[in-house]
Order: C-alpha cells, then structure tokens, then sequence
C-alpha cells in the first residue's frame, strides 16, 4: 500500500514537473515570439514612412523658401532662397554628426535633460536597426526634416539684415544646443514627455521654439532701416501662396508622419489636420475682411500656416470637431497677434515668426489638453478637459513655458556670442542695397 501510494506521489511530481516545464517553454516561446513581433519591419510603414519623410523635406525646399521668398522685397529675394537652402544642407550635416544621438540616445544620469554621444556620427545605425516597424535609418531621417525646418522658419524673423556667414554659424549652435534638448525633453524620452506633455508633431518642439527663437532674434538685430517708413510689401504674393500651398501639402508627412505607421492614426492625423487648416483659413479671412474691410490672398496664406502649426500637437489627439475649434481659434488669434499686437508693441518680426509660430503653437498646445480624446488614443483614462481631466491643460501649459524659457534665454546668449565672435548686422549700405547683390552678387530680373 505505501508503495503505491509513493508510486502515485512520484508520478504525480513527474506530471507536474513536465507541465511546469511545458509552461515554462510557452512562456519562453510567446515572449520570444512578441519580442519577434515587436521587431519586425514592416513594408507597409516603411513605406508611408519613407514618403512623409520625402513631403516634410518638400515643406523646406521649396515651400518654405517660396513661402518667404514672396513675403520679402525683390531686392532680398535671392538671399531668403540662399539662407533657406543652406540650412536644409548644413543641419542635414549637423543632425548626422550630433544632432540626432543629443536628441534621440542614453542620455544616462541627464537623461531628463538632453541624450548623450553614443550615437555621434550615427554610430551603430545599420542596414538592419529598427526603431518600431520601420528602418532606424528612415526614423533618423524623418527626424532630420524637423531638424531642417526649425530652424529655416526662424529666418523669416530677421529677414533682410543678417549676415549669411553669422547666420550658418548661429543656426548651428541653436540646433545643437537649443532645439536637441528640446526634442529629447519631449521625444527623446526627457522630463516632458514623461510628465505627459502631449506634442504630436512639433507645436513645441517645432513653432514655439522657432516662434520663440525668432522674436528674440528680431529683437536683438533691431529693426529694418526704414521699418515704419519705407513701403516693405511683399514682391509677389502669388509665389507666397504657392509656397503655402506646398506646404499645406506638405504637413501632411509632418502630422500624419509622426504616427510612424500606416495606419487608422495615421489616417485621422491627415483628415484633422485639413479641417483645421481650412478653418484657420476662413477664421483669418473674416478678422481681416472685418478690420480692414477686404480679405488678402496673403492673410489667407498665413492663415492657413496658422491652422497647420497650431493643429501640429493635437493631431494625433484630437477628433474633427477639436480640429475644428483649434483651427478657427488659430485663425483669429493669430491674425490679432500678428497685426494689432505687433503694431502696439512695435517689434519687426518681418514675416511675423512669432505671431504665426509662438502664438500658434502655444494655441495649439494649449487647446490639445482641452480636446485630447480617448477616443482617437484608445484607452479608459479620460485625456483632455472635456473628458474631465483638465490636470492635462495644465501639464501642456508647463510645456509651452518650459519651451520659452529655455528656448529665449538660451537664443539669447547664443545670439550675444556669434555677435562677439562674427558680428550679427550686415553695413547700413549693404541693407539699402540688398542682400542679393551684397552678399551673393546675384539678383532675379
């Protein structure tokens, strides 16, 4: 009988130890499995991928650069185009060496604050590094294009005084030491993004910083020679809504890009992003035709600018009806920072940075709190204000001034010392005669 019952005891022990292993195996098995699955390319986001990288590129060469070039005198046309351009090559070179490991690496025990050097000259991107489903080598790039039109739409600031090889030099710095940290506080797995600050696709990382940036910079170099008293229209308004459309277009990379797949995100990024443009561009037509009694081909272009730069942060957060409201506030808001608060202040932001990037931005960002929706994330935890979590707004509020703060003293300084080393100012006869013959000895006839 003991035998038996020891027998039993010993073939039960065995059953259980074989089960305990076979479970063992599944477990080991599924997680290795998962972990197959997390990392495997897919085509399709590849793809997608490699296509809004190509249409964020487009919003700098050439929208931006004909979005400015319009908006500047004919004598600086040549010179808007020069500046633009070479931007788009230099912080392409500088995103390679530095940029994108202070952005997107380890930062180890300053991790919250800015990435560290492990990745510097994009050490250890291979053919075969993933980041998601897509090549690390297209994220990098994705990447690239922000880094690219940063600091390009900071020139529209100071346009038609600057020194060419001050401003290569000061973009340089900023990059680094300016928009790097801020793109790792948000992105890169810093401060910001682990309070929870919500920025799909740049409304801090991208325009207020840009916004911010070139508001102090406008300050610093002071004011045009005959601002207030010379005519500084725009020289063809028409190229200027050409380069909006272009990158009207474009912004469809940048906000439906940032979902990094090809997927139902993606899709409603895309369908809020056109709502809210077309809103803001309506909302800036109707303010101006009821201040100044007739809408401009210009102010509806800027407008447009204006709902796609406060939609950036919200667009993967947001339903239509949020993209409708951000989109008309954006609208409005802009147009009276840029006209009525610009004139009272008196400040010469040339092609209105601050009033257009700053403001929208800190609209945008702001108003992604309000909208935020669990319905366009997913999840139970209510996201924005009108789902009850109002903390949100104010989690997006520290957002926007951390990104001031840092973004205007940080601007400043380094502003002071490229004016030390190189000067900042072209001569008052260069001004007069233009920056195309001054400084590239070229003109458009």
């Amino acid at each position: 009988m003991t035998d038996t019952i020891e027998r039993r005891g010993l073939v039960r022990r065995t059953a259980l130890a074989a089960a305990t292993g076979i479970f063992a195996l599944a477990a080991t098995a599924g997680a290795a499995l998962a972990e197959e699955e997390v990392a495997e390319l897919s085509a399709g986001d590849t793809a997608w991928m490699l296509t809004a990288t190509a249409l964020v590129l487009m919003m700098t060469i050439p929208g931006l650069a004909l979005f400015y070039g319009g908006m500047v005198r004919k004598k600086n046309f040549v010179a808007m185009g020069a500046q633009i351009f070479a931007i788009a090559a230099l912080m392409s070179v500088v995103w390679m060496v530095i940029g994108y490991s202070l952005a997107f690496s380890d930062g180890g025990s300053m991790n919250a604050w800015v990435g560290g050097l492990d990745n510097l000259f994009l050490a250890g991107l291979t053919v075969d590094a993933l980041s998601g489903t897509i090549p690390e080598s297209v994220f990098m790039t994705f990447q690239m294009t922000f880094a690219i039109i940063t600091p390009a739409l900071i020139v529209g600031a100071f346009a038609d005084r600057m020194k060419f090889s001050s401003m290569l030099v000061f973009m340089t710095l900023w990059v680094i030491f300016i928009y790097a940290p801020i793109c790792h506080w948000v992105w890169g797995g810093g401060f910001l993004g682990e309070d929870g600050v919500l920025d799909f696709a740049g409304g801090t990382v991208v325009h207020i910083n840009a916004g911010v940036a070139g508001l102090v910079a406008c300050l610093v170099l002071g004011p045009r020679k005959g601002f207030g008293m010379e005519n500084m229209a725009p020289n063809n308004v028409v190229l200027t809504m050409v380069g909006a459309a272009l990158l009207w277009v474009g912004w469809f990379g940048f906000n439906a890009g940032s979902q990094l797949a090809a997927d139902g995100n993606a899709g409603m990024a895309m369908a809020v992003t056109q709502i809210a443009t077309a809103t803001a561009v309506l909302g800036w037509m109707a303010a101006e035709w009821i201040v100044h009694r007739k809408p401009t081909l210009l102010g509806m272009a800027t407008g447009a600018i204006a709902g796609l730069v406060a939609i950036t942060p919200a667009a993967g957060f947001v339903d239509p009806m949020g993209a409708l409201w951000i989109g008309l506030a954006s609208g409005v808001i802009c147009f009276i920072a840029s006209t009525s608060v610009k004139r009272a202040i008196g400040y010469d932001d040339a092609l209105d940075v601050f009033g257009v990037h700053a403001v929208g931005g800190i609209v945008g960002a702001i108003l992604t709190g309000v909208f935020a929706t669990i319905a366009i994330t997913g999840g139970d935890t209510p996201l924005g204000g009108l789902e009850g979590n109002w903390a949100q707004v104010g989690v997006q509020i520290k957002g926007v001034i951390a990104t001031i703060v840092y973004c205007g003293l940080g601007t400043f300084v380094l502003l002071m010392v490229t004016k030390i080393f190189f000067g900042l100012r072209v001569t008052p006869q260069e001004e007069v005669d233009g920056l195309d013959i001054s400084l590239h000895g070229e003109t458009i006839h």
